[in-house]
């Protein structure tokens, strides 16, 4: 069998997406009043806690995912920080099973 024939026989889909702020750009559209606002959702800054997303107003302070939530916080302490992380997970999870039965 060729190189060819088995990928054809077997398509796959590669998805990327980039959701470096998709909880950010979630939690500023479901509140309102942090549009506009630097907003970082992840852990707790005092402790191991880490950056999940950063809104795209934080990162003019060099803050980005998976940076510490302390250095997060030390960068900019304008910031809004929220650990709402898991009320996504099984919205994202129905999602990404509809893209990849379509």
């Amino acid at each position: 069998m060729s190189m060819t024939t088995s990928i054809n026989a077997s398509p796959r889909k590669i998805i990327h997406i980039d959701m470096d702020a998709f909880y950010a750009s979630v939690e500023q559209r479901d509140f309102p009043e942090l549009r506009g606002k630097p907003l970082v959702v992840g852990g707790d800054p005092s402790g191991r806690g880490v950056v999940a997303a950063a809104s795209y107003e934080v990162r003019k302070f060099g803050v980005h995912s998976a940076m510490s939530c302390y250095e997060a916080r030390k960068r900019c302490q304008k910031s809004f920080l929220l650990g709402h992380v898991l009320r996504f997970i099984a919205q994202l999870v129905a999602i990404f099973a509809r893209l990849c039965t379509a």
